[in-house]
């Protein structure tokens, strides 16, 4: 039973997941027990997802598009209580209070979207030439994204446009249509900037260019972040000894800037670690995409590395000053049961349908 147990999962691709888990337990562990303890309780189900879901027939129960449009739905559903029902947190009515914890939906809508783009594309496709289907899938992002924005959740309604732009690259779309998604793309920024966008968002993009203006205001982190990340020297400070957490200089510590808290403590050798574990995540579930021989399996594992990416590259170029901070945290590192478990109920799913001659 072990070994049919453990032929279904991908050691590789679970290898890199928990280097980048462990890391994420570090920091949360370095900067105070009671994140570290709700972490792990978030721990158990993701787990599960990662080692368990390979198990089950997901790839047959999956191929009925009903599901799918369900689950998509369900979390439409559910997106729109909580702007109904959720108490304002930091600003935000993007968590729905259960017990005591905090669930996000919007996190869970990364997943359902990636599963439902991956099934439209997978017999689409070859139309994407097509204005009407570009548009079509254009909705499925749209709907959502309205009622994360009036939350406001800027940063994943980014990450939603970011999937969906990816898949119409993924798709090999046209040169002369890719000029009308660019056309999407201005219009909704654009509009975003004059009617969407908080006075505090505009200035964090503004103070992208002037990284030394308003060190107290709203440039702080980013210095913050950075003293953070030079302080660590090759080594590390060593576990617990980070000043810029422990003496409450860096904001966020725990989520959007857990990469400079990580290599504070950890130094240049930690931080290369996470960020090498991260790059092989990513280039195993292309790997593993481009060896199914179905779209759908192939859509889903693209799917999820483009979003890992996303994650990645707005994470640390919050972190390093290059990128705008707009609330995206680290997949798997960063404090979050919503984020670890969508990421986790991915990875499962990605390895239940994609081909096991792949893993040989």
């Amino acid at each position: 039973m072990v070994a049919r147990l453990l032929s279904k999962v991908d050691f590789p691709l679970l290898s890199a997941v928990f280097v980048l888990i462990l890391a994420g337990g570090l920091a949360l562990a370095s900067s105070g027990e009671e994140l570290f303890s709700r972490q792990l309780i978030w721990l158990i189900p993701s787990i599960l997802a990662l080692v368990f879901l390979p198990q089950a027939n997901i790839k047959a129960i999956l191929s009925y598009r009903w599901v799918i449009y369900g689950l998509y739905t369900l979390v439409l559903v559910i997106l729109a209580i909580t702007y109904s029902i959720a108490p304002t947190i930091s600003g935000a009515r993007s968590w729905i209070q259960f017990g005591g914890f905090q669930i996000q939906p919007s996190e869970f809508m990364k997943a359902a979207l990636i599963l439902l783009l991956s099934s439209f594309f997978a017999v689409r496709h070859v139309a994407i030439g097509r204005v009407k289907v570009i548009l079509h899938s254009f909705v499925y992002f749209l709907i959502p994204a309205i009622l994360i924005l009036l939350q406001p959740d800027l940063g994943t309604t980014l990450i939603l446009f970011g999937i969906w732009f990816g898949y119409l690259l993924l798709s090999e779309i046209k040169f002369k249509h890719l000029i009308i998604a660019f056309f999407i793309l201005i219009t909704i920024g654009t509009v975003g900037w004059n009617f969407a966008l908080a006075d505090y968002q505009k200035a964090r993009v503004v103070a992208l260019f002037s990284p030394e203006a308003d060190p107290l205001g709203v440039n702080y982190s980013v210095i913050q972040s950075k003293i953070a990340l030079g302080s660590g020297g090759v080594y590390g400070k060593g576990f617990g000894q980070g000043t810029q957490v422990h003496l409450g200089f860096l904001p966020a510590a725990h989520t959007d800037f857990i990469f400079s808290t990580f290599v504070e403590e950890w130094g240049l050798i930690g931080g290369m670690l996470v960020i090498g574990a991260f790059i092989y995540l990513v280039l195993r579930l292309v790997f593993l995409g481009e060896q199914s021989r179905s779209n759908f399996a192939r859509f889903v594992a693209l799917g999820t590395a483009l979003m890992l990416m996303i994650h990645f590259t707005v994470n640390l170029g919050s972190a390093t000053g290059l990128l705008p901070v707009i609330g995206v945290g680290l997949p798997f590192v960063s404090y979050g049961g919503s984020n670890l478990l969508t990421a986790s109920l991915l990875i499962g799913i990605v390895q239940g349908i994609t081909d096991k001659r792949a893993r040989a």
